[in-house]
């Protein structure tokens, strides 16, 4: 089912890392992702599991993610759109499948990801959802914010809101990153959610 580098258990090219090498803080980090109740929407089974290879690594990253996700004061549904953004710039098919039902949870409707989905036109969009698309095809499409998304971007955000914001969307950038390079495939039974490359 998976190709011949992927462990099974895992998903991604690697096995899990071992529980009983880690230290105190990045066991406790381990035992996070392993809860099922947890508060990580993959678990080990994503780039909490790959992260943790390399400890000091996965605990730093996860103080990013606390500051971002909980502190940074981003309302949760912009930064579930910016994510899928992020992961359709990226062709990211695990992230995509990991935030697009949250994604929905948090009030983005279905015809809103349609357009992140199949890149179409962003026009009688509100303006912040066209701000935080276009923002996105153009810093990892484009490679160049044009300066007129930028000043709408700034209008909406502010500029030390604007730096989180585009945090966010460059940490997700990092771990598309890092799912790509660790081959990380799909839960079983869980379908593509980005069209076929």
């Amino acid at each position: 089912m998976f190709p011949p580098d992927i462990d099974p258990e895992s998903g991604f090219r690697l096995p899990y890392p071992n529980r009983d090498e880690l230290d105190d803080d990045a066991g406790a980090l381990y035992d996070r992702f392993a809860d099922p109740n947890g508060d990580s929407y993959v678990g080990l089974r994503g780039p909490g599991g790959i992260r943790l290879h390399s400890p000091q690594l996965a605990l730093r990253t996860q103080e990013i993610n606390n500051y971002l996700r909980r502190d940074a004061g981003i309302p949760i549904a912009n930064r579930e759109l910016s994510i899928l953004v992020t992961a359709r710039e990226f062709d990211s098919q695990f992230e995509w499948c990991a935030h697009e039902d949250e994604a929905l949870k948090s009030g983005i409707t279905p015809d809103v990801i349609d357009i992140v989905r199949y890149r179409k036109p962003v026009d009688g969009l509100p303006e912040l959802q066209q701000v935080i698309i276009l923002l996105g095809r153009e810093m990892f499409g484009d490679h160049k914010v044009k300066s007129e998304t930028f000043v709408r971007a700034t209008a909406h955000f502010g500029q030390r809101h604007l730096l989180d914001f585009v945090s966010v969307m460059a940490n997700y950038a990092n771990t598309a990153a890092i799912l790509c390079c660790y081959d990380m495939q799909l839960p079983p039974g869980k379908e593509p959610g980005l069209p076929p490359l």
